[in-house]
């Protein structure tokens, strides 16, 4: 057995002939050293394009360390089979780092053969090339399609397949059929059924069941074509299918008609494995004789062991799967009455046997077995007007978002919303939860203005409907505040949280999770208003209360109290205090949630800036941030707002160390992603600029340097007032730009405005008042005001000893007679 062996189905007993194109398939595959293309097994329904690439992965699995199986059928949950692998590959699993991070790992383990080169992954059931392309790994291994879509005849290499010979529907229905069945027999029938494997499947399986005589099925079989002939139905599905599928079903409906209501109700399922244990679970909601039936577990047994017998699904473990051509002859031949009946039968059997809590990473793997059957288009379930389907609709696509698949969790949610924007109210309770998942998915996406016009709409909704103190009103005012900070209005986001808070504490009370929760954002906000006391007293009350109190708190939540404090201490200028508390931050995230979890590296980002801070180590310091940087570029992307965040943080650490060049290159395409992001006027854009003149400036441009930083001060002061730590980091670094350019009365006036305000803001001895004050002092020499600059040069000084010690870069500076230059770090919003 392959050391990795996930989802492959049970090897069929009965699989006959095929030696053909396992062979061809065996060539084509193992025919490159290094980048083997997809091969894609291409042929119509029923024909057996599944059994033989199961038949494949059972028959060469010793060929290979590791074989996975993926149903493609459905493109947004295929980065979901995908990020499963994780583990299997010593990466961490899509609980710690997200469906779309654990996906994008798994496939660069994959590229590189590590640690496993000999690989194989079947993706079943394709349509579109396009849809699965950026996810067929290229690699050293090998990759099997199967799929009814002649287009893949031009992307891949493919292997078609056709009906069985003749002979081989002899030899098939010869094991399927093990008495009273002749080769002249089975050669009438595999005529009559068009050799199509499928149809032998039904006729092998009625006849061994039943002991029908061969002259008997075949008469009824034609009876049942010419009836099919005449209701001019079966232009999808082959003729002898559809008769073949009628007469078992109709046998078995006389000897079990209660399992044919059972085979029925599944037809409006996905047709990926059925959870078994679904059924009791979802009786109760049922008050039709199947609902007798789901909680009768002896009569629910024997019907699907019936439903076996006759082929009609397939037993895997605890899972049904019944295949989707039978599943789309079941449904037509139905009236819309009753695929309305069994459909709505199905959709309240999910809703009732889905776990509740979608916030709990345990059940998580119950949700991803219901995903592909509620995502399926065939099952219809956005039409479903139950609440109770759609309140399970809805916890689906949190779960999806939670787990960190967010485009599934948009394309559902946006599907949701569509249909029941169209048949309920606009205060619909489940189409505002909806239409909040969707606000959460795009902002997390990057999507800022998309999700905060959605959450917009929705929250004036809620209040109007349900009023200020609503439950739901709270939340999705929680939302609304994180969409305000995504759009760089942190006053506006501070003044909405502190309000919120306070109502959620007479409503909720103090101790519940989503009040806390709005504390947190709240002690986020204090810090990006430069207000970092109050930010530091929150966050470390809210740490406390999510750390120790009775409810059972995510560790997500846990650790973002956690670094949020280690942060606010450092911009606080306590150095030493933001390193212990984030190392310990930073360990507490490598237990709980591993090193790919983004609440992970955020807390790694905020370390790496205090090791920097503290110049304990520079090189622990650039470790860390390359690490993070490599990361989350790798698992996000270029553009996400984490990765634009570990790019900051590398490159002020690769500033700091000489490395100016890279950095200033390196800054200059961040500061584009910025834009594109958060556009122009974001203050991370005119943080992101100052950073960029700092650098031209220490590159030896400092007229480039001048004209960045003081549109980047035009910009912060409009966005955010000249009294914010951003503002004023500009402001002093502005100073430096005019005395490179022997304007040192300019420098002294920017410095001089800079000064008492940093003394309001932070005090006489934060490190940036000590900076700014440093710097004036050279300013005043420079302009001949030597007394004046002595006295403050020796009180300055003294403060940096007492503040950062001896021994600290910005001391030595500062006692040389150098000027300091400050940077941007953009934190989380």
């Amino acid at each position: 057995m392959p050391v990795v062996w996930g989802n492959v189905p049970q090897r069929n007993k009965n699989f006959t002939g095929r030696s053909e194109i396992l062979s061809l398939l065996r060539a084509g595959l193992s025919s490159s050293v290094t980048v083997v293309l997809p091969h894609a097994l291409q042929g119509m329904g029923g024909v057996g394009k599944t059994q033989l690439a199961i038949e494949y992965a059972h028959r060469y699995r010793s060929e290979y360390d590791l074989i996975w199986w993926i149903p493609a059928d459905q493109p947004p949950l295929v980065r979901s089979s995908l990020a499963a692998l994780a583990p299997h590959l010593g990466l961490p699993p899509a609980t710690a780092s997200g469906i779309e991070a654990a996906a994008a790992a798994v496939l660069d383990a994959l590229r590189r053969g590590e640690p496993y080169a000999k690989w194989l992954l079947v993706f079943d059931n394709a349509d579109q090339p396009e849809d699965i392309n950026d996810v067929i790994p290229r690699g050293p291994g090998d990759v099997i399609v199967t799929s009814r879509n002649h287009r893949w005849e031009s992307v891949v290499e493919t292997v078609s397949v056709d009906v069985f010979t003749r002979d081989e529907s002899i030899e098939f229905l010869g094991k399927r059929v093990r008495s009273g069945l002749s080769r002249d027999e089975a050669a009438t029938l595999a005529n009559e059924l068009g050799d199509l494997p499928l149809a032998l499947e039904q006729a092998g399986a009625l006849q061994a069941e039943t002991g029908m005589p061969v002259e008997e099925y075949l008469r009824l079989l034609r009876e049942h074509t010419v009836g099919i002939m005449s209701e001019g139905r079966s232009a999808d599905y082959p003729l002898s299918m559809t008769a073949a599928w009628r007469l078992s079903v109709s046998a078995l409906e006389q000897q079990q008609p209660e399992a044919v209501n059972l085979l029925r109700c599944c037809a409006f399922f996905g047709p990926e494995p059925i959870p078994r244990d679904l059924f009791p679970r979802g009786a109760q909601a049922l008050t039709s004789p199947l609902g007798a039936l789901l909680a009768d577990p002896i009569r629910l047994a024997r019907a699907i062991r019936e439903l076996g017998r006759f082929a009609l699904v397939r037993l895997e473990g605890r899972s049904i799967v019944i295949h989707r051509l039978i599943q789309a002859l079941l449904r037509d031949d139905l009236s819309p009455e009753e695929q309305q009946t069994y459909r709505d039968e199905a959709h309240l059997i999910l809703a009732a046997g889905a776990p509740k809590e979608p916030n709990d990473s345990r059940l998580w793997p119950r949700f991803a077995e219901l995903v592909a059957h509620v995502a399926a288009p065939s099952t219809q379930f956005e039409r479903s007007t139950k609440d109770a389907v759609r309140h399970f609709a809805s916890d689906l696509v949190r779960y999806l978002y939670n787990s960190g698949d967010l485009e599934a969790a948009k394309t559902l949610a946006e599907r949701f919303i569509k249909q029941w924007s169209a048949d309920s109210e606009p205060s619909s309770l489940p189409l505002l939860r909806a239409q909040r998942q969707l606000g959460n998915a795009l902002r997390d996406l990057g999507q800022y203005s998309a999700a905060y016009a959605r959450d917009e709409e929705t929250l004036a909704v809620a209040r109007e409907t349900f009023g200020e103190r609503d439950p739901f009103t709270l939340t999705m005012t929680n939302s609304f505040g994180a969409d305000l900070r995504a759009a760089g209005d942190f006053s506006g986001a501070l003044e909405l949280d502190r309000d919120s808070l306070e109502l959620h504490k007479e409503v909720l009370g103090h101790e519940a999770p989503q009040t806390l929760r709005v504390a947190n954002n709240l002690a986020v906000d204090y810090g990006l208003n430069s207000r970092y006391p109050e930010a530091r007293d929150l966050h470390q009350e809210t740490y406390r209360r999510r750390s120790e109190g009775s409810e059972d708190i995510p560790a997500t939540e846990i650790l973002s109290s956690w670094n949020g404090l280690a942060r606010a201490l450092r911009l606080c200028g306590d150095y030493g205090e933001a390193r212990d508390v984030g190392q310990d931050a930073y360990d507490y995230g490598l237990s709980e949630l591993g090193p790919e979890h983004p609440r992970t590296l955020e807390t790694a980002i905020d370390l790496s800036i205090a090791l920097r801070r503290i110049a304990v180590s520079y090189n622990d310091a650039a470790d860390l941030a390359r690490t993070v940087f490599e990361l989350s570029s790798s698992r996000f992307g270029n553009s996400a707002p984490l990765t634009l965040a570990a790019t900051v943080s590398l490159t002020n650490i690769q500033r700091t160390s000489s490395q100016v060049a890279e950095a200033l290159a390196l800054t200059a395409e961040t500061l584009e992603q910025y834009r594109k992001i958060y556009g122009p006027d974001h203050p991370y854009c005119h943080g992101c600029a100052g950073n960029l003149a700092l650098l031209y400036r220490v590159n030896g441009d400092p007229e480039t340097a001048r004209t960045l930083n003081e549109q980047a001060l035009t910009g912060l002061s409009e966005k955010l007032g000249r009294d914010h730590h951003y503002t004023l980091t500009v402001i002093v670094n502005l100073a430096s730009d005019h005395a490179a350019l022997s304007n040192a009365a300019r420098a002294r006036a920017l410095g001089d405005d800079a000064l008492p305000r940093l003394r309001r803001l932070f005090g006489e001895d934060h490190p940036l008042t000590l900076g700014c004050t440093a710097n004036l002092t050279l300013d005043l020499r420079a302009e001949g005001t030597e007394e004046e600059a002595g006295r403050l040069a020796a009180d300055t000084i003294s403060r940096y000893r007492d503040t950062l010690g001896n021994d600290h870069p910005d001391t030595i500076v500062a006692a040389e007679g150098r000027r300091l230059d400050f940077d941007f770090d953009s934190p989380q919003i």
